[in-house]
């Protein structure tokens, strides 16, 4: 991986290690079903007419077929799965689950990415890592089972979507790709959430969240992240669900005075092992088939 492509790995770590946090504020005085129309209609109002303004738009022509199925597998499926899941499961399960994806990856591309025993190891690693950070809070309400259960299932169409962007849609610029996919999802969520519009007054914090998850953890995120796939393929681009708790932890640590110990220092390191054996280059002899989609593609 170069510069540029670390650079967008940390910032999707960064903007989507937040997120969990902030559906937890704006669910406390919004429905779930608001808070992700919310989220995806801010990042369609945003980059849809930048995307005009580019003129890039026109790459769409063609290519709605997989745009529509983006759609919904990266963006409605999962955003309504998880919202509504961690209404019955903690955040730390839920960030647990989502790590899942590299592996769900992983496993999805084995046929034209080979897996290696150091890209095992590595995910192995870093997924313990993941566990030791988040640790094994299953606590939540007689329906946590089927939360968790939500969760892991947008874990993996997480994987999908993120194979679907490197083999279908490499070539469409980021700013008309989510423009598109979070306009059809807010088109599709739109008749339901007039009527899951609040009845009581909403506090100020639970705006600021919806607004932060819109504009910075849904549109800004999603465009670094489909270009972090044109730079070095699905498999490594996966890797920021390991890193994400690792973001959620140190904000609490900065932000929460939560407890900073021994197991939280040994889940850092595990996690950095991790992402640097999975993300080792593989040896040449794999194929054209293999090889990530070229830099600067999205």
């Amino acid at each position: 991986m170069n510069r540029r492509a670390w650079f967008l790995f940390l910032v999707v770590s960064v903007l989507w290690g937040i997120p969990y946090f902030l559906i937890k504020i704006a669910i406390e005085d919004l429905s779930p079903l608001l808070v992700v129309f919310g989220r995806v209609a801010i990042a369609a109002i945003v980059l849809l007419p930048f995307a005009a303004a580019r003129g890039t738009l026109s790459k769409l022509r063609g290519r709605m077929g997989p745009v529509f199925v983006l759609a919904f597998v990266h963006i409605l499926g999962p955003f309504l799965l998880i919202t509504y899941g961690e209404t019955h499961i903690s955040s730390s399960l839920t960030g647990l689950l989502i790590a899942v994806e590299p592996v769900a990856i992983a496993l999805l591309m084995i046929r034209s990415e080979r897996l290696t025993p150091i890209r095992v190891a590595g995910l192995a690693l870093g997924f313990g890592g993941v566990a030791l950070l988040v640790g094994l809070d299953l606590s939540g309400d007689r329906l946590g089972l089927l939360g968790a259960g939500m969760v892991l299932v947008a874990a993996i169409s997480y994987a999908v979507a993120t194979m679907l962007v490197q083999r279908r849609l490499a070539d469409v610029p980021a700013e008309s790709l989510v423009g598109a996919t979070t306009g059809i999802t807010a088109l599709a969520l739109a008749p339901f959430a007039v009527f899951s519009l609040p009845a009581e007054p909403v506090r100020v914090e639970a705006w600021a969240a919806l607004a932060v998850l819109g504009f910075f953890c849904t549109a800004l995120a999603l465009l670094a992240f489909y270009q972090l796939i044109g730079q070095v393929g699905s498999t490594r681009a996966g890797l920021v669900t390991y890193v994400n708790p690792v973001v959620a932890v140190l904000l609490g640590v900065a932000l929460l005075d939560e407890h900073f110990g021994v197991s939280t220092i040994v889940g850092f390191t595990l996690v950095a092992a991790g992402c640097w054996l999975s993300t080792r280059p593989v040896p040449a002899t794999i194929g054209a088939v293999g090889e990530p989609v070229a830099a600067g593609r999205v």
